[in-house]
């Protein structure tokens, strides 16, 4: 209802925005001709000057922060510390003596950018640790075991090093990733004694792929690899510290609600209930795990802001319920904050016990951030909500960033948020007796935010799914309508109900429910994903169109002005971009063991000399395969001895894979490209990518460009980061292949020549 003395308002937007718009004229945006440009030109800064509105910047200042972070991780080289620091205080300084002038809003972005920059730089100096660059291949190690995962097929873990013996070579490492036969994972907290062998981090497949070695790098691990002969159990030279203890204790609370469900439930709905309670989600069976990804749902397999929230929500809700049955407490005292308080502390507790990830560190901050706005009476979901609980993650965990969980959940999230604001007003808004009040009343409003959240989040997920796995999920919203509401209402409250009557040996009811509960979704998933077309595959692009996406995200999701729909052409753009990419002609492995060369039929065609199943699914997903990596097509047209393999691109020229020395000979006098894990020789008449080459520059990607090909590496020249360290002596290879130039084609003997034979 309208104030006395003041007009009630006719349209139903956002107050304060913008100024009301001027009436324009019949026909038009504003007069025709020349006399539209100051119309529009005055709109467009009305439009700007209230996206520039006190507290409307705050959320632009995390992707401030984030693009100093995402600068930070394009470097070629390690920024000099000290001075990424005092530029970030210097421009922070500067800021806040422009505070009063109309330069602070810039001032101050661009000072948040400098200071992503910096944290990222510092955070990278503070953690810096020895990473193997050479394979050794028996190495005696001891120390801690800090973590553990059961996986499918084998076990993993952490060895925090003490000791480290290796012939020929002093390298130094602080952590190792060692796999270990299945049920032979030693436990954690223990002191052991092993013989392994170890292999420089994973480095990306391609060009473009993801960088597992800087996800290795920054959870302190040197080097990965495999246990050879049995692990000794032996007296450790300390107590290990109270961080050991810690993840010890934590372990085994793990392994007791593991042991606890697995009294009820087996199989998939065993390690689909401990993956929702603790975080081990490597048990799962392939076949389950696909359709949970193909359809949408493999968002529920890892814990992250929707799992935090039913949490926080259960306990919330229950304790509140419970105190409010006290009528002394619901009168005289703030249940209402009580509660958030309790639920923050349950919220912790699920942080610990589901391992304290980076993804699920980013799920509590944001959820602690709402609970703590509930307990100073403040509005809980908000943009500057998101924004806090942005640049907290991003402060403590830099990396986050360029992970594709943090990416994903964020832009959900934002959307999420856009729809709780902006949506929700205008789609509500309505009289009283209106058809959306009375299917309001049946729970149709219910529905149709569930319907739309879901979309929203769907939508807003969509480019990063594409450019990380190369796939999209058509019925997406059908699977989350499915299944979300169940596991919502019964899979996670009765998960929680679990743990707290185990201690009282009554959580056997509990697990049961929450298997029933899972058999829905998997069977939820396993329909989607049978339906036609559910695998949506996606063709690897660059990361040029996913900014462009992001940007265009994040205009739609922060501005409320009409300018925010520029936001959808920048988006439509970057799809057009994304899906305009071509593909490269030839992909070379890191090790130069294996091959793929696009054919005339249009598909990859593959040499391998060795059986990396991993790299072959990788290199057929990015490709918009649907084959598998063990498909008999995938060696159509290649032709092989014990020296090597040959087979041609689509214009006919051959490509060869030579295995042995003999063969280059033969190879360099044929084929239009050789690649060789060996020494290339120095006579050779054709294109060679060599063992130096592949080991200065990693995985190759080239495009055909005339007699030539376009090269695109791993590692761009002259790049040297902690994670990934150059090659003493790499060379110099630019970003092409072209054929060498012919010897001696004009036959006329040189002066040099005569003299010679005088």
């Amino acid at each position: 209802m309208a104030e006395p003395g003041r007009p009630q308002r006719v349209s139903q937007g956002i107050a304060g925005t913008w100024p009301a718009g001027r009436p324009a004229s019949a026909g038009g945006f504003a007069p025709a001709g020349f006399g539209a440009w100051p119309a529009l030109v005055e709109t467009l800064r009305q439009w700007a000057s209230a996206e520039a509105g006190a507290g409307r910047l705050l959320p632009w200042v995390p992707v401030a922060f984030g693009s100093g972070i995402a600068l930070y991780f394009a470097a070629d080289h390690e920024p000099v510390l000290w001075v990424t620091a005092a530029t970030a205080i210097a421009l922070m300084l500067g800021a806040v003596l422009l505070r009063r002038s109309r330069l602070f809003a810039p001032a101050i972005m661009i000072a948040a950018v400098a200071a992503g920059f910096a944290v990222a730089t510092w955070k990278t100096a503070r953690i810096a640790h020895t990473v193997l660059a050479k394979p050794l291949y028996s190495v005696s190690l001891s120390g801690f075991v800090e973590t553990r995962d059961i996986r499918e097929r084998t076990d993993r873990f952490v060895l925090r090093v003490t000791a480290m013996e290796a012939q020929r070579s002093d390298v130094s490492l602080e952590r190792v990733r060692l796999s270990v036969r299945k049920g032979t994972a030693p436990e954690v907290g223990s002191f052991v004694q092993l013989k392994a062998r170890l292999m420089p981090p994973i480095s990306p497949v391609r060009p473009g792929s993801y960088d597992f070695s800087r996800d290795m790098f920054f959870q302190g691990i040197g080097a990965s690899g495999f246990v050879m002969g049995a692990i000794t159990a032996a007296v450790p030279p300390d107590a290990g510290g109270l961080r050991l203890r810690y993840a010890a204790f934590m372990q085994g609370l793990r392994d007791a609600i593991d042991a606890r469900i697995r009294s009820t439930l087996e199989g998939d709905n065993r390690a689909i209930a401990t993956a929702l309670l603790t975080g081990r989600r490597d048990a799962i069976t392939a076949p389950v795990n696909d359709a949970m990804f193909v359809s949408g749902l493999g968002h529920v397999l890892s814990i992250s802001g929707y799992h935090m929230a039913i949490v926080a929500g259960v306990v919330f809700f229950a304790v509140r319920a419970l105190l409010a049955l006290i009528p002394g407490l619901a009168v005289g005292f703030p249940i209402k904050k009580w509660s958030a308080a309790a639920a923050l502390v349950a919220a912790a507790f699920y942080l610990l016990l589901s391992g304290a990830e980076v993804a699920t560190q980013r799920s509590f901050f944001m959820t602690a951030v709402v609970l703590i706005a509930v307990m100073v009476d403040r509005r809980a979901i908000t943009f500057r909500t998101l924004a806090v609980a942005a640049l907290i993650v991003l402060a403590v965990a830099p990396e986050a960033l360029v992970h594709p969980s943090f990416q994903m959940s964020f832009a959900a999230t934002l959307g999420l948020v856009a729809l709780v604001q902006i949506g929700m007003p205008n789609l509500f808004a309505s009289p009283d007796h209106s058809a959306t009040a009375r299917i309001a009343l049946w729970g149709g409003r219910e529905i149709a935010m569930l319907f739309l959240a879901s979309l929203i989040a769907g939508l807003a997920t969509t480019p990063y799914a594409a450019f990380h796995f190369h796939r999209v999920t058509p019925y997406g919203v059908l699977a989350n309508l499915g299944a979300m509401p169940v596991v919502s209402a019964l899979v996670m409250p009765a998960g929680l109900l679990g743990l707290l009557a185990a201690p009282f040996g009554l959580d056997g009811v509990f697990w049961w429910l929450m298997g029933i509960g899972i058999d829905w979704m998997v069977a939820v998933s396993r329909w989607v994903a049978a339906l036609p077309g559910a695998v949506g595959r996606i063709p690897a692009f660059g990361i040029a169109p996913l900014i462009a996406a992001s940007l265009g995200i994040i205009v739609m999701g922060l501005l409320r002005s009409p300018l925010r729909w520029s936001g959808g052409l920048v988006l439509l753009a970057a799809i057009l971009w994304g899906l305009s990419a071509r593909p490269p002609d030839i992909l070379i492995a890191g090790d130069g063991q294996s091959v793929a060369v696009r054919g005339r039929d249009g598909h990859l065609h593959m040499i391998r000399a060795s059986k990396d199943s991993f790299l072959l699914k990788e290199w057929l997903a990015a490709d918009a395969d649907p084959r598998d990596a063990g498909s008999p097509s995938l060696g159509d047209g290649v032709s092989c001895d014990e020296a090597g393999c040959v087979t041609p691109l689509a214009d006919g020229r051959l490509v060869a894979l030579a295995l042995r020395i003999d063969a280059l000979a033969d190879d360099c006098s044929r084929a239009a490209l050789v690649v060789t894990a060996r020494p290339a020789a120095p006579d050779c008449a054709t294109m060679v990518v060599d063992r130096q080459r592949l080991a200065a520059q990693g995985a190759l990607a080239l495009t055909r460009r005339g007699d030539g090909f376009a090269v695109q590496a791993v590692k761009a020249r002259g790049a040297d980061r902690p994670w990934a360290p150059a090659i003493a002596g790499e060379g110099d290879f630019g970003a092409s292949l072209a054929p060498p130039a012919p010897r001696n084609r004009d036959a006329t003997p040189s002066e040099a020549d005569m003299q010679a034979e005088d």
